[in-house]
């Protein structure tokens, strides 16, 4: 019986020991990673990363001017000279090409190219055959008077914003401008939920998250949520009922309840949080980062499987909004001075709105039916234009708006799109640690079948039964990993699926 124990806790502490020395060689190969320079960038001999294409381009980028050095060489033996597929060297430097149905994108990488989006031309659906492109038109929606555009069947949506006065109701067209709560401090971020005509925002001044029903008799807002401090961007995943939001004072993304009952970080380590957005349906989230290291990122409703998909010839990108029909996101660059928009797996970019007077300093995004919609604090206007190409401007001058929504129950579906095909990616480090957890859980179990042998109890003991079913782990952001009991207290909490 003893040599049977021992033998036991003896294989649970090898297991213990390849758990504990797991995290540490992902760490490691973490940080190896981030001393060396991406395959589409040429390394300095002091270290630092440079552009694979500025190498041998007759100006000295590194420091030490090693990126002009034996150019006579040929730089496609070499990496194949970061292209992605393929690299034809040239007398002096090379260029990276792609195959038929591909285009280079960033000098170094090819993307297949898309007709839809390239002829950009249908407000939501497009089908290309033979040659041609056929426009349709989702479920609540109509066609226009014009080709490619779709409409929203039913009452009109409305234009709701933030501004010094308080939050305030128009329409599209800029028409018919009122007033839904007075004053309640500086304006801020914006959101809401249409099912429950409820209005959510914050103000810069306090930590609070304000809500509002709109068909309440008071029209009085009250505090959803205190403590929160920070507030850049928020927004609604109005099928599980959560409230998410970046803070620059945290650094994080953070998820509550609608509730206001639990809240905790989704997302931290961020340099600077401004802006976020979710597609409860295909179970994203995405945020945008300002600061030293401006990017767009993506990863699951609880923080998991992140994924970037913007960080070239991007500023300060202050805002994003989702155009659900397309499977695009738009953002708002406040030092570009421009509104982009690129597809859910970072694919497609096209700048659709560039300088035109009225992007100085935007602030709030949206994006509904055939336009674009943002506010700008520094001319005081909410403009809208073509979300294809950015013609058609028009603006209304209002008094400071802030954060902006466009209010129409199309914006929050609830039924499910077909989510778009991506390629599969592997990750060395991640199949590593998945072999080791392998190890670890064969070890167990080859402990605890031992350990019943010897004690008599493998028919009978409940807890060496092989038939016991087996609880999966959370992936609601609002539940901590691992704790069973708060799965059994959380009447009012919405699971959030990956």
């Amino acid at each position: 019986m003893n040599e049977s124990m021992e033998l036991f806790y003896a294989l649970l502490l090898f297991a213990g020991l390849l758990y504990v020395t797991t995290p540490a060689a992902g760490v490691e190969s973490v940080l190896t990673r981030a001393r060396a320079c991406l395959s589409s960038e040429f390394s300095c001999s002091d270290g630092h990363c440079v552009d694979h294409s500025w190498r041998c381009d007759h100006s000295e980028d590194c420091a030490d001017g090693s990126d002009e050095e034996n150019c006579g060489e040929n730089e496609c033996e070499s990496n194949n000279g970061g292209c992605s597929h393929h690299c034809v060297d040239q007398p002096l430097g090379f260029v990276c090409d792609c195959p038929s149905g591909m285009r280079l994108v960033q000098d170094t990488h090819c993307e297949e190219v898309d007709p839809c989006l390239d002829a950009d031309v249908c407000d939501q659906v497009c089908v290309h055959a033979n040659g041609s492109l056929t426009c349709e038109c989702r479920h609540g929606y109509v066609n226009g008077s014009e080709s490619g555009r779709c409409l929203a069947a039913g009452d009109a949506a409305a234009v709701i914003f933030s501004s010094s006065e308080g939050i305030m109701w128009m329409k599209p067209d800029g028409s018919e401008q009122k007033k839904i709560t007075n004053r309640t401090g500086t304006s801020g971020a914006l959101t809401s939920l249409t099912a429950a005509n409820t209005l959510y925002w914050t103000n810069t001044e306090h930590t609070h998250v304000y809500r509002l029903v709109l068909d309440a008799g008071d029209q009085e807002p009250s505090v959803m949520l205190s403590g929160a401090s920070g507030i850049m961007g928020l927004a609604v995943d109005w099928i599980h009922q959560v409230l998410y939001w970046t803070s620059n004072r945290t650094g994080a993304v953070h998820a509550a309840a609608l509730n206001g009952t639990e809240h905790a970080p989704v997302i931290s380590g961020l340099s600077s949080p401004t802006a976020v957005a979710v597609q409860p349906l295909l179970g994203f989230l995405f945020w945008a980062e300002g600061g030293v290291s401006p990017r767009i990122q993506r990863s699951g409703l609880n923080g998991q499987d992140r994924r970037t998909l913007v960080t070239s010839a991007i500023r300060n990108p202050v805002s994003i909004a989702l155009d659900l029909p397309r499977g695009l996101l738009y953002w708002a660059d406040s030092l570009l001075n421009s509104v982009s928009r690129v597809a859910y797996d970072g694919l497609h970019r096209k700048t659709v709105v560039e300088s035109n007077g009225y992007l100085d300093r935007p602030f709030g995004l949206a994006v509904f039916e055939s336009d674009v919609y943002w506010s700008d604090l520094h001319t005081g206007a909410i403009c809208r234009a073509d979300k294809h190409n950015g013609k058609q401007l028009k603006c209304s001058v209002v008094s400071s708006p802030a954060g902006l929504v466009l209010y129409h129950p199309l914006l929050q579906p609830t039924d499910t799109p077909t989510p778009p095909a991506e390629p599969p990616t592997t990750d060395p480090d991640s199949a590593f640690t998945w072999i080791l957890c392998l190890i670890v859980l064969l070890c167990f179990l080859c402990a605890t079948l031992f350990h019943c042998r010897k004690m008599g109890t493998f028919s009978s003991s409940p807890v060496c039964s092989p038939g016991e079913p087996m609880m999966k782990e959370s992936q609601d952001p609002l539940i901590p990993s691992g704790d069973t009991e708060a799965h059994a207290d959380k009447d009012n909490t919405f699971p959030v699926p990956v």
